[in-house]
């Protein structure tokens, strides 16, 4: 057998066998307990550890009691607000075994969105961090009466203190004393009085592969969260024909950042890991992420765009301020690469020039992918559009970037390129299994195995996306070429419809325009109106390189802004991005804003996803001044 044979291959769990996610872990303990099941970095010690299957499963057992003594009955939800890490897999399962229904919390999102989930998903218990992330949540979580215990799984020893000074002298079942008890919220204990020593019988329940599994929650990008309802058959189907498309094994090294409360990251950065029988690397956060990639040498990397264009812009950076022979070299690496690679999918021909791309793989495309480890195999991109020029240049650097589309209603992989086809302007083929059409206004539909069976407590929302014969309508524009071949073209809810009638797909401009890494962040603006206008988050060092180039003093860097020299400038540099679309959707205005847009300041989603009605809002008086006085035909 070949080293990379999907769920065929030995070491790979046959999903017939196990119908349910906690099944599927069980029989990954039987097949092999004493394999590395995860590594993580213990901070208090300073040093990188590692579990084994067993081990983790011996931890699920504990939690699974502690869980039973609380008296939550099948159906029930958990909460679970922990960063990546095998306790967050250890909850999910400890979970699932008693029937209960896990509900992933975003750590980074803004207090109130979260107290929302809690209210409406009704969550019993809710596992956090500390007590830090616990007064936040109480102090706008006034009516979270339906839980009844809140467990801190790293109190660390202040938390500690406080909780065993509020409640009994060992630190167990500690009130809300001092942290807003009249909350109502139960009591609130650290996580070492909350588990039993583990001894006799552990309580579990016989879930079926259709009982509900999780409800996870949207990002919120239009409005607010919606649950979706994934029960154990729509998850395990979606791994299965992600492992036919894209084979994995247990020879694959997971580096694990992408948040597990992310259905992408816990679709394919966790329970496919389980059955393939692969190592999960958490890392210790985004910004060491690339000394964690060089360290631990991962051979898969599940990422959304975000990443990719952070490391595009930090090689833009590096051959900018060196020498332009360098970049030279640099660019004929890429081309030859890419070259190099449509001869091998079978979409160009072969040239006298690709004889140089062992050398130049050697002296330059290595010197960029050992910085991400130098081990990977595979680079999933998801979860938004990857720039097609960004996805160029790392696949010409010889790293295989596939791009794949999902959506949380749908487990939530659709469609997703493979090795030896792979077209990176698209998302791919649909999975086995999974139907994919074009319905009105070429809205993209899904149906299949891994569709959602509706969100929880939203009738309405639910018949608004979901046809009585299992259609699944993702508000995505798409194309399907002859071969299957889906593009997605725009949201359809995001689309910009100007005053001349011309429609707009704000994403595509946007993501041509960050090509350029002087431009951090953007949000192109323009219903309704004659012209597009665009708010930019600039990157402040290369603004002030942009300022010196006119004859503007760069400092300080908040004046800029009023610059009309410095604005005609970046027009001339967005325009050079954005030359491929049509005249109408030239930018002709923007303004500059110094404050980055976050999750914590609202205007980002925990997926870093732009949440484009609030920054409208925000910026409300900026975008109407660029229309003031303005009359463009």
């Amino acid at each position: 057998m070949t080293a990379h044979q999907g769920e065929g291959r030995p070491d790979n769990i046959r999903l017939e066998a196990a119908a349910t996610l906690h099944g599927v872990f069980s029989e990954r303990v039987r097949l092999s307990p004493d394999a590395t099941a995860c590594r993580y970095y213990d901070s208090a010690t300073g040093q990188w550890c590692e579990r084994t299957w067993s081990e983790m499963d011996g931890e699920v057992s504990r939690w699974q009691s502690a869980l039973a003594r609380e008296g939550l009955v099948a159906g029930d939800r958990v909460a679970v607000m922990l960063a990546n890490s095998p306790e967050w897999v250890i909850a999910d399962q400890a979970a699932m075994r008693l029937g209960l229904v896990v509900v992933p919390v975003y750590v980074n999102d803004l207090a109130g969105n979260a107290v929302y989930t809690l209210q409406d998903s009704g969550a019993r218990l809710l596992l956090l961090e500390n007590q830090t992330r616990w007064q936040a949540l109480a102090t706008v979580g006034e009516r979270l009466h339906e839980i009844v215990r809140v467990v801190m799984v790293r109190p660390g020893r202040e938390s500690r203190k406080t909780a065993i000074a509020s409640g009994g002298a060992d630190g167990s079942d500690v009130g809300l004393a001092g942290i807003q008890e009249s909350n109502g919220a139960g009591f609130v204990c650290p996580l070492d009085s909350w588990l039993p020593a583990l001894s006799g019988e552990v309580p579990c329940f016989a879930s079926g592969a259709h009982d509900l599994a999780a409800i996870i929650y949207t990002s919120g990008t239009s409005g607010r969260p919606k649950g979706v309802m994934l029960s154990h058959h729509n998850i395990l189907s979606n791994v299965r024909a992600c492992l036919q498309a894209v084979p994995l094994s247990c020879d694959d090294l997971f580096l694990s950042f992408l948040p597990l409360s992310h259905a992408l990251e816990r679709t394919v950065g966790y329970y496919a890991p389980v059955v393939c029988g692969a190592t999960i690397v958490y890392t210790r956060s985004i910004q060491q992420l690339q000394e964690d990639m060089v360290l631990t040498r991962p051979t898969i990397l599940v990422s959304v765009p975000r990443i990719y264009e952070r490391m595009y812009a930090a090689i833009q950076t590096r051959l900018a301020t060196g020498p332009a022979f360098a970049a030279w070299l640099f660019n004929v690496a890429v081309e030859v690469g890419y070259s190099h690679f449509e001869y091998a999918q079978g979409h160009g021909s072969w040239k006298l020039s690709h004889l140089l791309w062992p050398w130049l793989e050697k002296r330059i495309a290595r010197k960029v992918t050992d910085k991400m480890g130098g081990n990977l195999r595979q680079a999933i991109s998801g979860g938004a559009a990857l720039s097609p020029e960004i996805a160029r240049v790392f696949i010409g650097l010889g790293l295989p970037v596939l791009q794949g589309y999902g959506m949380t209603e749908s487990s939530p992989v659709v469609c997703c390129n493979r090795l030896g086809k792979n077209r990176p302007a698209s998302v791919g083929l649909p999975l086995p299994g999974v139907e994919a059409r074009l319905g009105e206004n070429n809205t993209l539909q899904i149906r299949g195995p891994n569709v959602m069976s509706g969100y929880w407590n939203n009738l309405e929302a639910t018949a608004a996306v979901l046809s009585a014969d299992g259609w699944l309508d993702s508000g995505d524009t798409a194309t399907i070429d002859e071969q299957g071949y889906v593009t997605i073209t725009g949201r359809l809810k995001e689309i910009i419809v100007m005053s001349n009638g011309e429609k707009v797909p704000p994403a595509d401009i946007e993501t041509a325009i960050l090509r350029d890494a002087l431009f951090q962040q953007v949000m192109l603006a323009g219903e309704g109106k004659p012209y597009l206008c665009l708010l930019v988050v600039p990157d402040e060092d290369r603004l002030r390189a942009v300022a010196m180039q006119v004859g503007i003093d760069p400092y300080p860097a908040v004046d800029l802004a009023g610059s009309k020299q410095i604005r005609d400038m970046l027009l001339k540099r967005i325009a050079l991005q954005t030359k491929e679309f049509a005249g109408y959707a030239r930018v002709r205005r923007i303004t500059l804003i110094a404050e980055p847009w976050t999750v914590e300041n609202g205007l980002l989603t925990p997926t870093l996803k732009l949440r484009r009605k609030q920054v409208m809002e925000r910026y409300g008086a900026e975008i109407r001044a660029m229309y003031e006085g303005h009359h463009v035909t």
